[in-house]
């Protein structure tokens, strides 16, 4: 799939997203719209082996959301890639639905539940030492939030990612600078994510996440081979891609009304025009 085509399916999805949220009247859209464009482009250009015919197949590559929070850019990735039909997805926010608001295995396509922040590293670094310890060529990938850099558990898995040699394992920080509570450094300051982590013995490169370009780029770049854990820090904006909500904190976890879907699908919709005008 050509970037062109991930940029193209990123929107769909991202339009989606819009869609299911609001009829849902739930969910933290503004991490999902942050983080959306990597998790398309991991499902649909980086991960290998995922077959929703086979989602337990044993070569698969793994992926952990370790902001659990954001699970409903998951759930249309998902969809896009065929583990989730339409119907099941249309279910998010109603009684006796498979899909709760955090990520759970009774979900095609999902590997562990997540969602208490600090976790998901730790449970990435034991599949990358299972894949080591089993001879697997598999590799883990692990989506973290920079809020969550507060807990204490990450820089503790941190360091045993270094000590085991994790070179199969990919962590990434969506760094769109906005939590609950406010800005990341008034709550607190994570600008030395570089320092910090490099000295824990990863491997630490930084990009765009809201370039599909720049994305592929860096995955692209990734020395599965150097014995050492791999850091991508994804400079993002919060509520990317609808222009009311971008870089608002209110919209960490923020309901649409009508007119406010209307609005985003409206101009969701015309870069997917253009996009397809292009091509």
């Amino acid at each position: 799939m050509t970037t062109k085509n991930l940029q193209l399916l990123a929107e769909k999805n991202r339009k989606r997203l819009v869609e299911v949220v609001y009829k849902a009247k739930a969910g933290h859209i503004g991490g999902d719209l942050s983080c959306l464009n990597v998790m398309t482009a991991l499902y649909f250009h980086v991960m290998k082996g995922l077959d929703p015919n086979q989602p337990k197949a044993p070569e698969r590559d793994r992926f952990v959301l370790s902001k659990g929070h954001c699970v409903e850019a998951l759930y249309v990735t998902l969809e896009a890639k065929g583990f989730l039909q339409p119907e099941i997805l249309d279910t998010l926010g109603q009684f006796g639905s498979i899909l709760s608001g955090h990520p759970t295995i009774e979900v095609p396509g999902i590997e562990v539940n997540s969602g208490a922040l600090g976790h998901g590293l730790s449970i990435g670094i034991g599949m990358a030492i299972s894949a080591k310890m089993n001879k697997k060529d598999y590799h883990t990938y692990v989506l973290m939030g920079d809020g969550e850099q507060g807990e204490g558990s990450i820089y503790e898995a941190a360091m045993a990612a270094h000590k085991y040699q994790l070179d199969n394992l990919v962590a990434v920080i969506d760094r769109n600078h906005l939590q609950i509570s406010g800005d990341t450094e008034n709550v607190m300051p994570i600008d030395s994510i570089r320092e910090r982590w490099s000295a824990f013995g990863w491997d630490v490169t930084s990009m765009n996440g809201d370039d599909m370009d720049d994305i592929i780029r860096t995955f692209d770049k990734i020395d599965y081979h150097n014995h050492a854990p791999h850091l991508i820090i994804s400079n993002t904006t919060k509520g990317k891609g609808v222009s009311f909500m971008e870089g608002i904190a209110k919209w960490h976890h923020g309901v649409l009304n009508e007119q406010q879907c209307l609005d985003a699908v409206k101009e969701i919709e015309e870069r997917i025009r253009q996009l397809e005008s292009s091509m």
